[in-house]
């Protein structure tokens, strides 16, 4: 992660090591959470979601060029510099992945993991796992809720795997085509992004 240099993803200066702990020196955002952000004021007009989301895809297809998947993109991974740009940011669960290869590892947050994430046993694209991710995103940036949420995980679960949320009808036509079409089970889709 040193290597990337990407106005929307956290600078990674130096990494240090001794026998016992690893020190991370990472860029300072002091602009919080998007989470919180959303907390603190509801959902985000049209047009501040639409440029945070367009600062979100660029950095996920950024580092989707060097075959790295993110794989826990949410809210909470997302800070907000002084300006209220966009950083990607906490790569714990992120992993290279080979052209052609499929994944196998469970992990990232349920309330935003694709459905062949959390099937047992499944294979999955790690690029197209984001992109599911990111259209949990826009979601939560423009309804203010999550569009798969139950106290109940093996309910939340169910309502993933038959990709089963509702959008409110007030949310821009573009948009909601726009998340109907990231919301998609891999299998259904030949290719959830452009080459």
């Amino acid at each position: 992660m040193k290597l990337t240099d990407h106005p929307n993803i956290l600078r990674l200066y130096d990494v240090w090591e001794t026998s016992t702990e690893l020190y991370l020196v990472l860029e300072y955002v002091q602009g919080g959470e998007l989470f919180e952000h959303i907390c603190n004021n509801g959902r985000l007009e049209a047009d501040e979601g639409a440029r945070y989301f367009q600062q979100i895809i660029s950095a996920v297809e950024y580092f989707h060029r060097f075959d790295i998947a993110h794989r826990d993109l949410k809210p909470e991974n997302i800070l907000l510099d002084q300006d209220g740009n966009v950083k990607i940011a906490d790569f714990g669960m992120a992993t290279l992945q080979a052209a052609g290869s499929l994944l196998t590892s469970s992990c990232g947050s349920p309330h935003y993991a694709a459905p062949e994430i959390i099937v047992e046993g499944a294979t999955y694209d790690g690029a197209a796992a984001d992109v599911w991710s990111c259209g949990v995103v826009l979601y939560a940036m423009l309804v203010g809720t999550l569009p798969f949420d139950d106290p109940d995980l093996e309910v939340m679960f169910e309502m993933i795997k038959a990709v089963d949320y509702v959008l409110p009808p007030d949310i821009d036509p573009f948009a909601q085509d726009l998340i109907s079409k990231m919301l998609v089970r891999m299998s259904e889709s030949a290719s959830q992004y452009p080459p």
